[in-house]
């Protein structure tokens, strides 16, 4: 009688992998037209004007001119300063303003927040002319004050109009912010607060911009990059105004000094994207790259 071993059955063999190339290839045609996009209109054009901003009779210390020479610092200085100023009148308008809005309700409310999206519609051009209506030589403040004191108060031609444009572009925007990230809040938060004892100040100071905070640093960071590269406003009242944006413009136009109008520029644009990053890193993801 013959004895049957048995035999042991080989083991099943995993299912080879099926190849991802087909998948990447896909992926890379979706790409492409992006890919094309950003090489000819950002990549290109960003090489071009390095080149160009270091090709003058100081090379690439072109760059470091911003610094060195009196002119262009003040001017830098100016736009910086006008820009900080502006963001923070900002925030501190469209806070209060935002927050009545979100928590108040009455007749016309809806149309007044579309109303807030007017400015938005205005290139700087028109906000330029509409602040020469306001506080020009012909403007409203100016006939006000005449018809009070016997002198005309004109300030549009100065930073001070300046100031009062980019402000009037940078409060709807900010406002809408604060008002879709004030709808997120938690109203338990401040009922236990107040249940403790807070005063509203305390509830503000301590709860609410805390919890807005994220929504204020991307907004702000947006309003003082616009503020910094802001053209057509700062073109309408360029009479005593000297912000970069105007330097870079004569460079480039009035003295056909390409070299250095393209140092100013990337060192303008180098500044922005800075605070930009700063604020990303700071708020997370909702830092748009720019308006």
């Amino acid at each position: 009688m013959k004895t049957v071993l048995p035999t042991s059955a080989s083991p099943a063999r995993p299912p080879a992998s099926r190849p991802r190339v087909a998948g990447n290839q896909v992926w890379l045609c979706f790409a492409i037209p992006g890919l094309t996009l950003f090489c000819a209109f950002w990549l290109l054009p960003m090489a071009r004007l390095v080149g160009v901003g270091a090709s003058g009779p100081d090379g690439a210390m072109a760059y470091l001119s911003v610094l060195t020479n009196r002119h262009y610092f003040a001017s830098l200085m100016s736009t910086l300063a006008l820009s900080a100023a502006v963001t923070a009148a900002t925030l501190a308008i469209s806070v209060f303003v935002g927050l009545f809005l979100q928590r108040h309700r009455f007749p016309g409310q809806s149309l007044l927040l579309a109303m807030l999206t007017f400015p938005l519609a205005f290139p700087g051009v028109v906000v330029g002319f509409m602040v020469i209506m306001l506080a020009g030589r012909q403007g409203l403040i100016g006939a006000l004050t005449n018809w009070l004191f016997g002198e005309s108060l004109v300030f549009a031609y100065s930073l001070a109009g300046l100031f009062l444009g980019y402000l009037y572009f940078s409060i709807p925007r900010v406002i809408l912010t604060v008002v879709a990230a004030a709808e997120k809040l938690d109203p338990s938060l401040e009922e236990a607060a107040r249940s403790l004892g807070a005063r509203p100040w305390q509830v503000l100071l301590h709860v609410v911009l805390p919890a807005l905070l994220p929504a204020l640093v991307s907004s702000g960071a947006i309003c003082f990059a616009t503020s910094v590269g802001a053209f057509g406003t700062a073109f309408t009242l360029a009479a005593n105004i000297d912000v970069l944006p105007m330097t870079i413009y004569n460079e480039f136009t009035g003295y056909a000094n390409f070299a250095t109008a393209a140092s100013l520029s990337i060192v303008l644009g180098v500044i922005t994207w800075a605070v930009l990053a700063l604020a990303r890193s700071l708020s997370g993801s909702g830092v748009a790259a720019a308006a």
